[in-house]
């Protein structure tokens, strides 16, 4: 298309200026992350930010937050107050915060030596995005009020209507003494996300956690919205980041809360009058670190009082120094990894580490660099050096004699044994790779593996995705794992070795375990001590346990001769008797139950209302760990080979009742019926 032709031109009337907070209205994403939920609570966060400022200043020690019936938030401090004086002769400086994005008391050496709202965009953005904001100061004795409509500052009456000045408006006279800050806003739904709210539930998390950054704040969050009723919640945390980590920690812990504390100084280039200048900032540093029982790692990371979700430089400088510190110190000379030192395997990795660990890493320094608006990332270089620095001191002073030698000795053979696993995980997949049988390289996708392997774990093979939610929730993960089949399993006796191998349940199988499978097949690499199927007590049930069981007798059968498969045995019937409960695993059960629940008492069995399961999806997860989970109320049947040879015949039952070929089905209804009459047949 030639220029002439083109109905759009591009000149110097193409160029837009975006004023004011245009630009943020323009694209809000790029200040708030999103236009949705996120988006709205971060408008929140930007408020209680600035408030744990001023506590953390050392000049508040109260936050209220309210979520108002009209959709509208209201966050209270009773800090200094933003000042209210003029800054251009014409403007006070209470109508540049929230006008100008660059406004703020957070630049270079001002009124905050380190503070989370960093950029200085915070408050402005909040009006930007906003229909309506009102802001109250208590300074110099007397209440200031300013209000904005669309962004613009002036005066509401009392019937609501907007007036534009710039001009504060005095409400009343206060107690000298008497400062702080309240904004209430009321956000631009036009510009979110139709489903975009206030959670909660989420709000409460956030000033939980502030609580603990600043020790003594006391933060009170009240819900007025409509449809609830939930009294004021009050949160207030003296022990700081320790405190933190005991509210973090699930489980049994292994240690003791280890606390480290250090700051050191850097050089960084700022503009200053126009020009690159170095400055010398402080970085101080607090950490709060324990180890549990448990396998989940928790990493919550802070730049002053802003939590860096996506982590930085930092947390970067925190692991690195935690994995070095390990292997130089506690792990060495460990006689349980000698071995493994030969093939240069012994040192542990970031995951070894953190296997359990819970930790709070906090940076304090003044105007610290984010990558992004949302200060999700630190990204202060030289934080890196330091945080490393003071937190290898800090562990190897614990580890060598500043921790109990008990806990010492408890962190080093919990790190030890993820080493080992990992080591022979690996070693376990690699044999996998090479032996290639099946040509799967990993874990099956829909296994929900346990945490430990070995002769203690479980295997649990469950009939179908109803079945495998309950056994999911109902298991203990630590050692029991669950395999759901979502097909029919191949009929292994009557099935050649190719067509075994590209069953896709048969694959699953033989990849869980893990041990390969026919002649290859070695009962010392097996990942887990029992193999449990777990199956309907009906028809389909009994098909697919035959179905399993000739699999395993085919090509797992070590399994079988070393006592390592069980059958579940659900129950068919329930029934509840004077809140106690009753299970039937037959009809000839029921009967006998009923008998025993009614004899010798004004009971009769018609007023018995007993519950038939269809299958295992039926049961919550109560009934099913009670019945087919828990060790201690369970019932087991070890499968013999004798009971592997039966359900191979009863396969192939199955197969000539349930299969597709009518005509065998026809033969064995007439070779062994002796209840029909073939002189009635039409055959």
């Amino acid at each position: 298309m030639s220029p002439e032709n083109r109905t759009t031109a591009y000149d110097e009337h193409s160029i837009q200026v975006l004023e004011g907070l245009d630009a943020v209205r323009k694209r809000p994403g790029m200040y708030i992350g999103s236009t949705g939920t996120g988006g709205l609570h971060h408008l929140v966060w930007e408020l209680i930010d600035n408030a744990v400022d001023e506590a953390a200043a050392g000049f508040a020690n109260l936050i209220e937050v309210t979520l108002h019936r009209d959709r509208s938030v209201e966050v209270c401090d009773n800090g200094r107050g933003i000042p209210v004086g003029k800054k251009d002769g014409k403007r006070t400086a209470l109508e540049f915060v929230f006008t100008e994005l660059h406004a703020g008391g957070k630049f270079g050496s001002g009124a905050y030596g380190a503070s989370g709202g960093l950029h200085g965009v915070g408050a402005s953005v909040v009006n930007a995005l906003a229909t309506k904001l009102l802001v109250e100061v208590d300074r110099d004795g007397q209440t200031h009020r300013l209000g904005f409509a669309q962004r613009v500052p002036g005066r509401f009456d009392a019937n609501g209507k907007f007036t534009k000045t710039s001009s504060l408006e005095i409400t009343k006279k206060i107690p000298a003494k008497r400062t702080g800050t309240r904004v209430r806003f009321w956000p631009d739904f036009d510009i979110f996300d139709p489903g975009a709210t206030i959670d909660y539930d989420h709000v409460r998390d956030h000033v939980e956690r502030v609580c603990f950054l600043v020790p003594g704040l006391k933060v009170r969050l009240t819900d007025k919205r409509s449809g609830v009723d939930r009294d004021t919640e009050e949160f207030v945390a003296k022990g700081g980041l320790a405190d933190f980590v005991e509210y973090l920690s699930v489980g049994d812990s292994v240690t003791d809360v280890i606390a480290i504390h250090g700051s050191d100084g850097f050089t960084e280039k700022v503009p200053i009058d126009g020009k690159m200048s170095d400055v010398e900032r402080t970085c101080v540093v607090d950490i709060a670190l324990r180890w549990v029982r448990g396998y989940d790692t928790t990493v919550v990371s802070f730049v002053n009082t802003i939590p860096t979700s996506e982590g930085g430089t930092h947390v970067i400088g925190f692991e690195r120094a935690l994995t070095k510190a390990v292997n130089d110190v506690l792990l060495a000379n460990n006689k349980k990894l000698a071995k493994l030192a030969r093939s240069g395997k012994d040192r542990a990795e970031k995951g070894d580490v953190q296997e359990g660990l819970v930790a709070i890493i906090k940076a304090t320094l003044p105007e610290p660099q984010f990558r992004g608006q949302t200060k999700g990332e630190l990204g202060t270089p030289a934080v890196q050096s330091i945080v490393y620095d003071i937190t290898k001191a800090g562990l190897i002073t614990w580890f060598e004699g500043g921790g109990r030698k008990t806990h010492v000795a408890n962190v080093r053979e919990k790190i030890t044994q993820a080493v080992l696993t990992r080591v022979q995980t690996r070693q376990t997949l690699e044999a996998k790779r090479k032996a290639a049988s099946l040509g799967n390289t990993g874990m099956p996708d829909k296994l929900a593996d346990c945490r430990s392997h070995g002769r203690d774990s479980e295997l649990l093979i469950v009939e179908g995705d109803s079945a495998a939610g309950p056994a999911k929730a109902g298991r203990n993960s630590e050692y029991m794992a669950v395999l759901p089949l979502r097909g029919k399993v191949v009929n292994a006796g009557k099935s050649n070795l190719k067509q075994v191998i590209e069953n896709t349940e048969a694959q699953a199988l033989f990849t869980a375990i893990g041990a390969g499978s026919g002649r290859e097949f070695r009962l010392e690499d097996a990942r887990y001590g029992r193999i449990i199927i777990l199956c309907d007590a009906d028809v389909d049930g009994s098909h697919i346990r035959c179905l399993l069981l000739t699999l395993i007798y085919h090509y797992m059968r070590p399994l079988l001769e070393d006592g390592r498969v069980f059958a579940a045995q659900p129950p068919l019937y329930t029934v509840k008797v004077n809140d106690e409960v009753h299970h039937a695993f037959s009809d000839e059960d029921k009967l006998r139950l009923t008998d025993e629940l009614c004899r010798g008492t004004t009971r009769k069995a018609e007023n018995l209302q007993w519950v038939r399961f269809k299958g295992l999806g039926e049961m919550d997860v109560e009934e099913l760990a009670e019945t087919c989970l828990d060790p201690g109320t369970r019932i087991l049947r070890r499968i013999t080979m004798s009971d592997a040879l039966e359900a191979k015949h009863a396969a192939e039952t199955f197969e000539t009742l349930m299969g597709s070929d009518v005509s065998k089905r026809r033969q064995f209804l007439l070779d062994n019926s002796d209840l029909i009459d073939l002189e009635a047949l039409d055959v």
